[in-house]
């Protein structure tokens, strides 16, 4: 008998193209990838507004977004929850990065990313870092219900940064 336990996402490997994509910001504006060119952009997949996890994981990113910027770097939050969730979440929990809403078609770029759960209809809590040519430099799958912290982005961005420094 098959095993009806959702396969943990692949998420693409560091050194894939990473998908563009343009999704709502807010109920009247989107954000699109490519005008992002030039600069690290740090992608944190979650599975939903509102869960604990999700919330402290974000609180977290909200923390040390002053280190992220130190390296240029522009972070976004994304999950299949809509526009006006997104700003409610982000209002109660005073965000200061932009979340966005994967919402319709539902989970579509979580799956180009391979950070969708099928079974579940949300995402991984997947991570990833790109660099300023939109190469992906680091790629992680935290378990849905372990909050994955920011060393391994920290880390990821101060490879790209030492990459781009002249020798």
């Amino acid at each position: 008998m098959a095993d009806a336990t959702p396969l943990a996402a692949s998420p693409l490997p560091p050194g894939t193209e990473a998908p563009d994509f343009t999704l709502h910001s807010a109920p009247d504006q989107t954000v699109s990838l490519r005008d992002y060119r030039g600069q690290p952009v740090i992608l944190a997949f979650y599975p939903a507004d509102w869960s604990p996890v999700c919330g402290d994981q974000m609180a977290l990113y909200n923390e040390v977004l002053s280190e992220f910027a130190g390296y240029g770097a522009q972070l976004f939050g994304i999950s299949v929850d809509g526009a006006w969730c997104h700003r409610a979440f982000a209002d109660q929990r005073k965000l200061r990065f932009p979340l966005l809403a994967d919402f319709e078609p539902k989970g579509a770029v979580a799956r180009r990313y391979g950070a969708y759960r099928d079974g579940d209809g949300f995402s991984e809590r997947a991570l990833f870092v790109i660099d300023g040519e939109g190469i992906i430099r680091w790629s992680y799958v935290s378990p849905v219900d372990v909050n994955p912290g920011a060393d391994g982005i920290l880390r990821a961005l101060d490879a790209v940064a030492g990459e781009r420094t002249p020798a």
